[in-house]
């Protein structure tokens, strides 16, 4: 038995798996031992990393469109439009002919059911929206670039608004709020706010304003995307799902932090699965460090807790970054799937991450790895994955095998055209801006929930002692919560990240 075929042997799965390519030692690759990865463990999460232009994109592309065959729907990132191939078929040439020969690859062409959605209304694709409510308190502040302080005074102007029945539905609203607080007329209510002092709530309202000018207004409101139109299938293959930033390009934070937000709304609705034959959903975290630059203990808490819990309702987590150290250890560890591109070691820092990166690989006598992965070409990764007895498979260095879709662009315009004939364009395309917190203030319409049922004619002539037992007291949040359907149209129940739980 050859070291190509012995390392095979601990990729060999009975059920269906994504076909990742053929073994390499010392330079040779041996077509007939493959290296994959059971559907059966996708749930148990992965890592794709490697420095630029070490061919991450393609595997990406090359997992995804699998999975797609499978009938497993899959959501990515999709800054640059890189990814926007899947939707065609690719073509044979020399290098692709090539690479199949060497990877045992019966390559034929195929192309995925793809929709193009965009964070806002500038981009090319449906445009999907988060309202602020929703969002939360916690996802908001990694958005805005809040410290611990501040972001727990924008979670004390969060509850003052679900308590008084102020629906927080866009930018404008927030804002409303925040202004009305800062103003002479919400002094009494911002003492009341626990000593939440002018200054932390001018720098939260700068900060909103700041997020505004550079496009995220357009993201922020309604209609809410629902994550359930993610979760689809057409003709038997799983619908892919690619997000681009739009006109947001100064705000990468955003995509990172509403792909949170969407992992934590699924792993709020979907019920328990335990063990199944393949995911119900797959998502691709591209740019990882973004999400966890900066992040708070609290925050990062919460991602780990979401990520170890989320598997469980048959969801699966791919981070994709240039370096394994961008993710948390505790992050890291929950990741089964390892499959590492090229690594660059030309400073000591990019050495002493390279250091890290082999000790998280099982021993292998077959490779030195701290040289193996320097010395990885374009389209190769030294892989690893838990088999599907839970067992880490061999170290195995992988010639992987070319995307059967089309490896380019398809262009904005073809784009664009895709996006207008979506089933959920008529759904989502057209903004929605119903009275809010905004409207309300701008009206001076704002007394507790109970005193707009009972007493509608003391509106106006509210006293204001008493700010606290009126904000924090048990009467006017129920109130709230019993008029939240026609008055917001869901509870505000605050879960994971303090985001809203919406009842659909």
């Amino acid at each position: 038995m050859t070291a190509q075929t012995d390392i095979a042997a601990g990729y060999a799965s009975e059920g269906p798996a994504i076909e990742l390519g053929a073994v390499l030692v010392d330079g040779t690759v041996e077509p007939t031992a493959r290296v994959r990865l059971p559907l059966a463990t996708l749930n148990r999460h992965g890592l794709v990393a490697g420095a630029t232009g070490t061919g991450k994109t393609k595997t990406l592309q090359l997992i995804a469109e699998q999975l797609s065959a499978a009938g497993v729907p899959v959501v990515m990132a999709d800054v640059k439009g890189d990814l926007s191939g899947l939707s065609q078929p690719g073509s044979a040439d020399e290098r692709i002919t090539a690479r199949s020969t060497e990877t045992g690859d019966d390559w034929r062409p195929r192309a995925c059911p793809v929709q193009f959605l965009s964070l806002g209304t500038g981009g090319a694709g449906v445009p999907v929206r988060a309202a602020i409510t929703s969002f939360g308190p916690v996802l908001l502040s990694k958005v805005l670039g809040l410290n611990d302080t501040q972001e727990s005074t924008l979670g004390l102007v969060f509850h003052w608004a679900d308590s008084r029945g102020l629906p927080l539905l866009d930018t404008k609203d927030l804002r409303s709020v925040i202004t009305h607080l800062t103003g002479d007329e919400g002094k009494d209510d911002l003492k009341g706010l626990g000593g939440v002092s002018s200054a932390t709530a001018g720098v939260i309202l700068r900060s909103l304003v700041n997020l505004e000018a550079q496009g995220g207004d357009t993201f922020f409101g309604e209609p809410e995307l629902d994550p359930r139109d993610l979760m689809r299938s057409v003709d038997g293959q799983g619908l892919v799902s690619l997000l681009e930033l739009a006109e947001l390009q100064a705000r990468p934070a955003l995509f990172s932090t509403f792909l949170m937000w969407l992992l934590a709304e699924l792993f709020q609705e979907l019920p328990e699965e335990g063990d199944l034959d393949k995911p119900k959903l797959v998502f691709f975290f591209d740019e990882a460090h973004l999400l966890f630059a900066d992040a708070s203990k609290a925050f990062k808490e919460q991602i780990t807790q979401t990520v170890k819990l989320i598997r469980s309702k048959g969801v699966g987590v791919f981070f994709c970054t240039q370096l394994p150290t961008d993710v948390p250890n505790e992050v890291l560890s929950q990741l089964g799937a390892r499959v590492q591109h090229a690594l660059r070691a030309f400073t000591p820092e990019d050495q002493a991450a390279l250091a890290k990166t082999v000790k998280t690989y099982p021993t292998t006598p077959h490779y030195e790895l701290d040289k193996a992965l320097t010395s990885l070409g374009t389209g190769e990764a030294i892989v690893t994955v838990l088999s599907e007895k839970g067992a880490p498979t061999p170290v195995a260095w992988t010639r992987l095998r070319a995307p059967r879709s089309l490896m380019d662009t398809i262009g904005v315009e073809a784009i664009r055209q895709v996006a207008a004939s979506s089933e959920l364009y008529g759904k989502y395309a057209e903004s929605i801006d119903r009275e809010s917190a905004y409207e309300k203030l701008t009206a001076r319409v704002a007394p507790p929930a109970e005193e707009q049922q009972e007493a509608p004619a003391r509106a106006t002539e509210r006293d204001e002692p008493g700010v606290v037992e009126k904000v924090l007291g048990n009467s006017a949040v129920k109130s709230f919560l019993r008029s939240a359907a026609s008055a917001l149209g869901r509870e505000i129940t605050r879960g994971v990240f303090g985001t809203a739980r919406k009842r659909r």
